[in-house]
């Protein structure tokens, strides 16, 4: 028995990284799965390898928010779960950073988020209840130099969340927020941040001293989606192996 029996689940972002990491978990613990990206070759693939369904979806557009809902409900009847994975990261230091790529960090990030959660409510309430899970990061609770579009995208997705808990509760739809600290992904391990960050001292400094495999964020996140956080909402859960303890941080 999976601990995602009967749900239907909508993750974004999910052609790799840690969004397919969550694509597979969730289908191994029992979901039906509808995933979007803007990938479409990763993303195909990852559909005719799982039997996962497969949308091309750019999170900054309504439209394509419309089409990924309506896909999810067309396809298995309703909708259970979002996950608002889908992130980028741009490494820029403020005096640097185009206001363009400033708008495009907070417009995937936040924005993105923003449309997840007011897509989603209406198939929700229909459900008789859902649950949303936003991925933010470690970021969302720390600044970090080259990182400021970033670090405020996720420090609004905290925001985001809180508030959407409180008013989606009377409808049984709860909203809570997962903060990933160092994850082995390529967005993660883009060669500009590696070659600004002293990789050494940063590993020192973690408690857990190695970098997450993406599927132990995709862990935190099905718990979240299952009915054994049935009392969690508005809450941010950390999975950072210990960074944000403040030792050497």
């Amino acid at each position: 028995m999976g601990l995602l029996d009967g749900k239907v689940a909508l993750i974004t972002g999910g052609a790799r990284g840690m969004g397919e990491a969550h694509v597979r978990l969730f289908l191994e613990e029992g979901a039906s799965v509808v995933f979007g990206d803007v990938l479409d070759e990763e993303g195909k693939a990852l559909a005719a390898e799982t039997g996962a369904t497969y949308v091309r979806h750019d999170v900054t557009n309504p439209s394509e928010w419309e089409r990924a809902v309506d896909t999810a409900v067309s396809t298995y009847g309703k909708l259970d779960v979002l996950v608002n994975n889908a992130g980028i990261l741009k490494f820029r230091r403020i005096s640097e950073m185009t206001l363009d790529d400033f708008d495009r960090v907070i417009g995937v990030n936040l924005r993105g988020t923003w449309l997840g959660v007011k897509s989603v409510i209406e198939p929700m309430k229909a459900a008789g209840r859902g649950s949303i899970v936003n991925i933010s990061s470690i970021e969302g609770f720390v600044g970090a130099e080259g990182l400021s579009a970033y670090a405020a995208s996720k420090f609004g997705v905290r925001g985001v969340t809180k508030s959407a808990a409180r008013e989606l509760a009377q409808f049984k739809i709860r909203v809570n927020s997962v903060h990933p600290g160092a994850i082995n992904t390529s967005m993660v391990m883009d060669p500009e941040i590696m070659e600004a960050v002293d990789a050494d001292a940063f590993v020192k400094s973690m408690v857990i001293k190695r970098f997450a495999k993406p599927v132990e964020v995709s862990h935190v996140v099905a718990f979240l989606a299952s009915e054994r956080s049935s009392y969690c909402t508005g809450s941010e859960f950390t999975v950072d192996g210990g960074l944000l303890t403040g030792a050497g941080y």
